[in-house]
C-alpha cells in the first residue's frame, strides 16, 4: 500500500477485535478482505476526504481489495448531492458489492427527494438477478417509497425478486414488514393469497410482530396467516 494512500489510512485505523467480529457477522466474505475499521473512524475519514482528488482517484479504481474500502466508497456515494452523478457512480459500483453490510450502507442523500426516474431505477435493480443489486433496489423502495411516492405495484416488484436467495429474501421480508406498518392494505393481501415463498411469508410476519409500529389489531390478523 502506498504511503499516504486512503488504503494505508484505513489499515492504520484497523482494529483486530472488530475485524474478528465483522468476519462472524459477514460469513460470505473472506476474512482476509476485512481490515476492521470501526464505523465512527470510517465516517470521519469519509467526511474529511470526500470530494478530494484522492477520493476521486480512489473511486475510479475498481474493484477494491478490502471490504473497508468498499464501505468508504459507499460513504462517498452517499455524500454526492447531484443525483445524475450519484446514479452514475452507483451503476459503476453496484456490480462490485459482495456483501449485505456494504449494500445496506448505501443510501445516497440525493435520493431523499425521490428524483424523477428513481423508482424505475429501483425496479431495474430489483429485477437484475444480482443478489446485492436486487437487495439494494428493495432497500430503495423501503427507504424512499413507503410514504409519498408509493405505488400499489411496488410490493409486487419485491415479491418477484424472491427466488430463494437468502440476502434478497431477507431484504424483501424486511421491506414487507416495514410496509405492513405503513401500507398494510398493499402487503397483507400478498400474505392472504400466499403469493410469497413460505420462508419470506413467515419471516415477514415474524418481523412485523416484532415491530412497535404495527398495531395490535394488525398483529392479531397476521398471527392467523402463519404457515406451519
Amino acid at each position: 500500500m502506498a504511503e499516504g494512500s486512503l488504503t494505508a489510512r484505513l489499515a492504520a485505523l484497523a482494529d483486530g477485535d472488530y475485524r474478528a467480529f465483522q468476519a462472524k457477522l459477514i460469513p460470505t466474505l473472506d476474512p482476509g478482505k476485512i481490515l476492521g475499521v470501526r464505523a465512527p473512524a470510517l465516517r470521519a475519514l469519509a467526511k474529511e476526504t470526500a470530494g478530494s482528488a484522492e477520493a476521486l482517484d480512489f473511486m475510479a479504481a475498481l474493484p477494491h481489495r478490502y471490504y473497508d474500502e468498499d464501505n468508504l466508497h459507499a460513504l462517498y456515494i452517499n455524500a454526492i448531492r447531484d443525483y445524475p452523478r450519484a446514479l452514475r457512480e452507483l451503476r459503476r459500483f453496484l456490480p462490485y458489492v459482495d456483501n449485505w453490510a456494504t449494500c445496506d450502507m448505501l443510501s445516497p442523500r440525493s435520493f431523499r427527494r425521490r428524483p424523477e426516474g428513481l423508482a424505475d431505477e429501483a425496479r431495474r435493480w430489483i429485477s437484475s438477478g444480482e443478489t446485492y443489486t436486487a437487495r439494494f433496489g428493495i432497500g430503495v423502495l423501503m427507504k424512499f417509497y413507503l410514504d409519498e411516492g408509493f405505488e400499489p405495484e411496488m410490493p409486487g416488484w419485491a415479491a418477484a425478486a424472491c427466488r430463494g436467495d437468502y440476502y434478497v429474501d431477507m431484504g424483501a421480508a424486511w421491506y414487507f414488514a416495514t410496509a405492513i406498518a405503513k401500507r398494510p392494505e398493499a402487503v397483507i393481501p400478498l400474505l392472504e393469497e400466499r403469493r410469497l415463498s413460505v420462508w419470506v411469508h413467515n419471516k415477514t410476519i415474524q418481523k412485523a410482530l416484532e415491530s412497535s409500529r404495527v398495531s395490535e389489531e394488525t398483529k392479531a390478523r397476521l398471527r392467523t396467516l402463519r404457515i406451519k
